[in-house]
């Protein structure tokens, strides 16, 4: 896996570089500027994402973007109301997430380029658009590494924990792509939830001691579950899956790694703050892993495809849970002084239609939705774009996922502008004519 170039002084080459091009241009910059210059970047590249992906796509017209002054088969069954930022207002279904407000902001005026699932998702993870011959159905499907994988591949992993981990399956957009197997995540096919959890692979079996760790024939048998998926993703060199084998190893034997996924460590009440249920014991793992030191966690929670039924599943089965755990991330994160260096990200691929149907339902809808994201460095508090009196698309402001990952690449001390290439040596630019959301900054 790639790792950051360093100096001897300690200075990433990236940014001696950005401060030499500035230098240059510049009239001339003092040692102090220069320094402040690096610390910055260093200070950028010390932070974390964690995405919750409600896949299928929240109705966000029923939730963070509502119209009460709608006709009633546009605005739905919900009230709004007012959160502990003036001015801004939400479902009445999430009363925790309206007091944790000023802690993130609303991208009132997403649109993603479809309405459909594997499309959307692609576009919204990736920051591509996927191209005509895109084979959705795939696991993973992609032709541009997920965010996840650009971190993983730029940043690399702190200490003895993997930097990019998707939870608690594997995400169809989730893939590193062209990067390879060194940049592809660390997949936890397991529930948090379940009273048994445990991440296999990672926490060898107890009777297993040290001095049979050492013999790794003995391991390969293990081993090998990663080197199939490496192969499964791209066709790469020998040396690359022996890389990604040796990646393995370390996670079998790293006790950081056993520690930050032994999620019965923590207390009940911590447990039962963030709701016993796949969704809130995700976004706790998701916490115990950036804690640990892990750049990217996307944790995936699904069944918000609500065609049928809309307002009864959102209201029985939805949106409580959700409640619950983003009000609890944020909170926790915030209490251990982790919300300053972690972006959390809530969105679905898409919204879902401005008019009901006629199973009391909402279908896909990419022209217009809202996202919820705040934390390392990104203003709280903040309303940015508008959509029309019926949430169908943008009155202002329009943003893109491209313009989404500018601004988080650059949150996270990633030049948007650097080039990957292919293995066929074709340049592809990291970020695809995003500009980034100044206004969250």
């Amino acid at each position: 896996m790639t790792r950051k170039s360093h100096f001897c002084d300690g200075i990433h080459r990236r940014s001696f570089l950005r401060v030499g091009a500035v230098s240059a241009f510049g009239a001339s910059w003092s040692l102090t500027q220069m320094q402040q210059a690096a610390a910055a970047t260093a200070a950028a590249t010390d932070r974390s994402l964690i995405i919750v992906f409600l896949q299928g796509g929240l109705s966000t017209i029923d939730t963070f973007d509502m119209k009460p002054n709608a006709p009633a088969e546009i605005r739905g069954e919900f009230d709004p109301i007012s959160t502990n930022v003036p001015g801004t207002q939400v479902c009445h279904l999430l009363p925790k997430v309206a007091q944790q407000m000023d802690k993130f902001s609303l991208l009132r005026s997403m649109t993603v380029g479809s309405s459909d699932h594997q499309t959307a998702d692609h576009h919204l993870l990736t920051g591509y658009r996927p191209s005509a011959a895109f084979q959705g159905a795939n696991r993973p499907n992609n032709e541009h590494p997920c965010c996840g994988a650009v971190i993983a591949r730029k940043l690399g992993p702190r200490g003895s924990v993997p930097p990019y981990v998707t939870l608690p399956e594997m995400h169809n957009s989730a893939g590193a792509a062209y990067l390879g197997p060194g940049a592809a995540p660390l997949t936890i096919n397991a529930d948090p939830n379940d009273p048994n959890f445990s991440v296999r692979d990672i926490v060898p079996p107890l009777d297993l001691d040290a001095s049979r760790l050492d013999n790794r024939t003995s391991l390969l048998s293990k081993v090998d579950r990663y080197q199939q998926a490496a192969e499964v993703q791209a066709n790469q060199s020998l040396r690359s899956i022996g890389a990604f084998r040796e990646r393995a190893f370390s996670l079998m034997t790293s006790a950081a790694a056993k520690k930050a996924f032994n999620i019965h460590a923590e207390s009940t009440v911590t447990r039962d703050l963030y709701g016993r249920n796949s969704l809130g014991q995700s976004c706790l793992m998701a916490r115990r892993l950036v804690e640990a030191g892990v750049r990217c966690v996307l944790a995936t929670h699904v069944d918000w495809d609500t065609h049928s039924g809309n307002f009864a599943s959102l209201k029985n089965d939805l949106l409580p849970p959700l409640d619950q755990a983003m009000s609890a991330l944020y909170s926790d994160l915030h209490e251990r002084g982790l919300l300053e260096t972690t972006i959390v990200m809530v969105t679905g691929e898409f919204g879902r239609t401005p008019r009901i149907n006629n199973d009391a339902g909402r279908d896909h809808w990419g022209p217009a939705f809202t996202l919820m994201i705040g934390g390392g460095g990104i203003q709280g508090g903040r309303v940015i774009g508008s959509t029309d009196e019926h949430a169908a698309k943008p009155a202002d402001r329009p943003l893109t996922p491209e313009d989404l990952a500018a601004t988080i690449y650059h949150q996270l001390g990633i030049n948007g502008q650097e080039v990957f290439h292919t293995p066929e040596g074709r340049p592809v630019k990291i970020v695809n004519e995003g500009r980034i959301i100044r206004e969250l900054l």
